[in-house]
């Protein structure tokens, strides 16, 4: 059972009734009618004081709201910038009604279009000719000496020089930017519809790194790869009830220590969310207050670390919505290294669409989409906002997506899950909200914001879930930051599989080079429905 109960105006009467009893006697030994009536009328009256006093204050509730971030201090400064509000706006639409429309961020001009990117993003391109000078050095000199010695002359060795300065530059933990910009979205023209081709299934397995924590902790403790660090060890289970014992789902959740260090959430739709405090908190607090809020009903509990149990809060709110809401997002790696994927995949997610449309409980779903490459290529991010027109969707948004463009291997995913978490009309009260991320590549970990755990923390309070696939190619670095991305939001992570884990040509079958076990497969699309009935289910039960 939970440390915490509903009220925050819970208040034992016994010291009061002890008091009046005595004012009773030593003011009226004759206990007649008056007597009795006038000292109970004061002691209601000082009962409603004291409870008024003791309880929380209602206004205490912390509002979301967009901020910019605060200047890093130097690490001599102490104690660090405390942020008293999210970086988010809470989820708002009412509706998804409109018509399927479509707006890009184009490639080509990192400046223009993400002013808030580091000075030494704009560096990197200014050193692109320097390195493009090297590899053609390298490559004359290497055709001339054969392969495995190189004799670099003096204008390529500076040249090197200056690339490796710049990579020791970029290795250097990024100070957070003092304001984000978000892009000016250019109209797009419609693409045309391309002929679909007959392809075969994709198979896919999966784990669920919440339910099997100790595996995923052992899988972080071995896997060293660069990322953004969240401590996820320590973590607690919140569940908010109805008064029936029912989980209310989309519950905000504020999460306060007296430090000031703050954290959001939503429920899922089983009215239950993970709470991470290293994640937010590097003061280490001993104890967190937690408000919860629903309907117009706000209630309080309390987090104290080390407890066993799971902390519930009991909160007077409707459990059930008339009907289920699904708000449906496909975040897609369209660069050329997707280009055999891409068309597997769109036969899979028009199966995915169509089916989770029929499903028996008929969820109000609306559809969107943010489909993304790297900068210079001819979009960095191009995006569907939510529609209910699942007809459109198929024919404007997804069946027109192709592969192209990359070079590199890591791609514009921050630019793409900061799209995808703010820039979309999520509906508010009650919808249950789910990012279907498919990938094979890691974001740019040496660029300015957006950053990745950043939109994953304000995912969680938004009540955003991501369920990460990887697609083939994807390395460990990219299998640890979309493991962390679903971890941290409640998600699961979804792996290709193939008859020959080592050769995605080979085609279905049951391997995968991820670092997993004990994993069941099946076809990509009946996996990715079952994991949305089994959050639609949470609803009814």
């Amino acid at each position: 059972m939970s440390r915490t109960h509903a009220s925050s105006t819970h208040l034992s009467r016994r010291p009061f009734r002890r008091l009046f009893r005595r004012l009773l006697r030593r003011s009226f030994p004759q206990r007649g009618f008056f007597s009795r009536t006038l000292v109970a009328v004061v002691a209601a009256q000082l009962l409603l004081s004291g409870c008024s006093a003791m309880a929380r204050p209602q206004g205490q509730w912390p509002e979301p709201e967009p901020q910019a971030w605060e200047s890093q201090r130097s690490p001599q400064q102490y104690p660090p910038v405390v942020r008293s509000v999210p970086n988010f706006r809470a989820p708002s639409a009412t509706h998804c009604a409109r018509p399927v429309t479509t707006r890009e961020v184009p490639g080509g001009s990192v400046d223009a279009q993400y002013p808030h990117l580091r000075g030494d993003t704009r560096a990197r391109r200014d050193a692109e000719p320097a390195r493009e000078a090297l590899a053609k050095s390298e490559a004359a000199a290497g055709s001339a000496t054969g392969a495995g010695s190189l004799s670099a002359p003096a204008a390529p060795a500076a040249a090197r020089a200056e690339s490796k300065a710049f990579a020791d530059n970029t290795d250097r933990a990024m100070p957070r930017p003092p304001t984000f910009a978000p892009p000016q979205y250019a109209p797009m023209p419609q693409p045309l519809a391309q002929p679909q081709r007959r392809s075969q299934a994709v198979t896919a397995g999966m784990v669920d790194d919440n339910a099997d924590f100790d595996s995923y902790l052992a899988f972080r403790a071995r896997t060293h790869v660069s990322h953004r660090p969240r401590d996820i060890r320590e973590r607690y289970l919140l569940e908010v009830k109805d008064s029936r014992g029912r989980g209310i789902a989309d519950a905000e959740v504020a999460v306060q220590a007296a430090s000031g260090y703050s954290m959001w959430a939503r429920t899922d739709a089983g009215g239950r969310v993970w709470l991470h405090p290293n994640a937010f908190d590097p003061s280490l607090s001993p104890q967190y207050d937690i408000a919860v809020r629903k309907g117009g009903r706000l209630s309080w509990g309390q987090l104290v670390r080390g407890q066993k149990s799971a902390v519930e809060v009991r909160l007077d709110a409707r459990a059930v919505p008339e009907q289920a809401r699904l708000d449906l997002v496909f975040l897609i790696d369209a660069t050329g290294s997707m280009g055999d994927e891409i068309d597997k995949l769109k036969a899979s997610l028009r199966t995915i669409v169509a089916d989770v449309a029929r499903l028996p409980s008929h969820p109000d779903l609306c559809l969107g989409m943010v489909a993304y490459r790297d900068h210079g290529d001819a979009f960095v991010t191009r995006t569907h906002d939510f529609s209910d027109d699942v007809g459109g969707f198929l024919s404007d948004a997804l069946i027109p997506l192709q592969a192209d463009g990359g070079g590199d291997y890591p791609e514009a995913m921050n630019e793409a899950l900061h799209e995808a978490v703010h820039g979309l009309s999520w509906r508010g009260d009650g919808a249950t909200r789910m990012v279907i991320l498919i990938a094979d590549a890691p974001p740019h970990l040496n660029y300015g914001a957006p950053h990745y755990d950043d939109d994953m923390v304000a995912a969680l309070g938004k009540g955003i879930k991501i369920f990460s696939v990887g697609a083939s190619g994807l390395d460990r670095q990219g299998e640890f930051i979309q493991r962390q991305m679903a971890q941290y939001t409640g998600g699961k992570f979804v792996f290709l599989t193939y008859a020959n884990a080592h050769a995605p040509s080979s085609g279905p079958g049951r391997e995968t080079t991820h670092d997993v076990r004990n994993y069941s497969v099946d076809t990509l699309d009946r996996l990715i429905v079952r994991l949305v009935t089994e959050e639609l289910g949470k609803l009814a039960s």
